[in-house]
């Protein structure tokens, strides 16, 4: 049951007038007009994006009060709003999708409401119109949106760099690693367009994926440093107009402590004001990442397929029923769902870089809630997939030996291996008889005029078709 005899909602008043704001709600007349004046359907912020607006406030009072804009007082019970909010018990008080002013300022806005009225309230004030601790006065003091959001945008990514998207990435490396040891030595039909090709080994496929994520983390490390230089300090318009001197060195020093970070104030913050270049950065290389994330589960799908009636080469871990209909079918969901994530990855990178070009007119870009949604939600995405891809794929993957050994046995493309003995003329005529009598490559040898059958069979070894092979005969 209700309580009736309580007020349903408490007056706020911006610099339009007054408007009623639900009772139980922390947010203010502007959160309240962007409620009603922007759809309430579509992308909300990411959680880390909503937490990191709570330390960038607690930073910003800090230097605040540090600098005598700010009392002690008021300082402390922002500090401790804030903390709140950067601590995620508050996000219930965050409603606004990122579909609002490209600069942010609605995000910017709700941040300030929702931390001036706790802050009242924990200040022993009332919330609302007559609290003691105002939006814009205190909890946004020295600040602007056009500075603050992509303050913001940059500690929430390398956030989510830190902790998500790197431990998984090194996680998938190291598990690809292991697999190319143990299969070193195991034989495979290799495949160019799909078609049977030169014979490799699976330790060999497995290697060269890791190598390719490898080497990609050069990309995440070059993105970082443009992301740790934040534009808090710029202002409106990257003049520093009342943000006090030292503000912006002391903001990126208490959000360096708090974050963990180790962040710097840029030498001209309206670089990060007017463009983005570092979360295009960060978003190519999540791209780039995709590209290779898509080829292995596209490799280990197309490997897996069948299993009786396709390669058959690897069997997939048995961790989902795959059809509703077809009972005991295996699918492999994981590989889809890392493909679909790749696609939404590449989707997000062509937004972000239209909307880094686009929408970036003179000193601000404005469609900074789409750049952080879309660059956080493709970090996220691809964190949770390479884990989960990685703990129930790749660790429960069966490598089926006697099927690889067949297919090799099988091909005819081992016939390559023979080139330079007998050229390439007639290694073609030695494939055809086999391929259209259906014979092996010794039997065929043994047809064909000017081959020696004993020379092929001292030639079709893993030894001599695989340079550098070390699993012996």
């Amino acid at each position: 049951m209700t309580d009736d005899s309580k007020p349903r909602t408490r007056t706020e008043r911006d610099s339009l007038g007054a408007v009623e704001v639900p009772a139980d709600r922390y947010w203010g007349a502007a959160t309240e007009r962007a409620l009603a004046l922007y759809p309430a359907t579509g992308p909300r912020p990411h959680s880390v994006f909503i937490r990191t607006l709570g330390l960038q406030k607690q930073a910003a009072a800090e230097a605040n009060a540090a600098l005598g804009v700010i009392a002690a007082s008021v300082r402390d019970a922002v500090a401790v709003a804030a903390a709140e909010v950067a601590a995620g018990t508050l996000d219930s008080h965050f409603p606004l999708t990122i579909w609002q002013s490209g600069s942010g300022t609605q995000f910017n806005m709700n941040a300030n409401e929702v931390i001036a009225n706790r802050a009242s309230e924990i200040a022993g004030g009332p919330l609302g119109a007559a609290r003691t601790i105002h939006p814009n006065d205190h909890v946004n003091a020295s600040q602007s949106s056009n500075d603050t959001i992509p303050t913001v945008m940059h500690v929430a990514a390398l956030t989510l760099l830190r902790d998500a998207l790197e431990p998984a990435l090194d996680g998938l490396i190291d598990t690809l690693d292991g697999m190319a040891q143990e299969h070193g030595a195991t034989v495979k039909v290799g495949r160019t367009h799909l078609m049977d090709a030169a014979p490799t080994t699976v330790g060999a496929e497995f290697a060269a994926l890791a190598l390719q994520l490898g080497g990609l983390k050069a990309d995440f490390t070059l993105a970082a440093d443009g992301l740790r230089e934040l534009a808090q300090g710029g202002t409106a318009v990257g003049t520093g107009l009342n943000a006090p001197e030292d503000f912006a060195r002391q903001v990126a020093r208490a959000l360096s402590g708090l974050s963990g970070l180790d962040l710097v104030t840029a030498p001209l913050p309206a670089v990060h004001m007017a463009g983005h270049g570092a979360m295009v950065r960060l978003s190519a290389a999540l791209s780039a990442l995709a590209g290779v994330l898509e080829k292995l589960a596209s490799d280990v799908r197309l490997s897996a397929s069948g299993p009786r009636a396709g390669l058959g080469e690897f069997t997939l871990p048995s961790v989902e029923p795959g059809s509703s209909i077809m009972a005991g079918k295996i699918n492999p969901g994981l590989a889809e769902a890392m493909i679909s994530a790749c696609a939404l990855v590449h989707g997000h990178h062509t937004a972000v870089t239209h909307a880094a070009a686009m929408a970036g007119q003179f000193q601000l870009n404005t469609a900074k809630p789409l750049i952080a949604h879309a660059v956080l939600d493709g970090l996220q995405a691809l964190s949770d997939m390479m884990r989960h891809f990685t703990a129930h794929m790749l660790n429960g993957l069966t490598i089926n030996r006697d099927r690889l050994a067949a297919n090799v046995r099988d091909s005819l493309m081992t016939a390559t291996v023979l080139v330079p003995r007998i050229g390439y003329d007639k290694t073609a005529a030695l494939v055809k008889l086999a391929d259209g009598e259906g014979l092996g490559l010794r039997e065929a040898a043994a047809r064909l005029d000017g081959v020696d059958p004993d020379m092929v069979d001292r030639l079709l070894t893993p030894a001599a078709l695989i340079p550098g092979y070390a699993g012996g005969e």
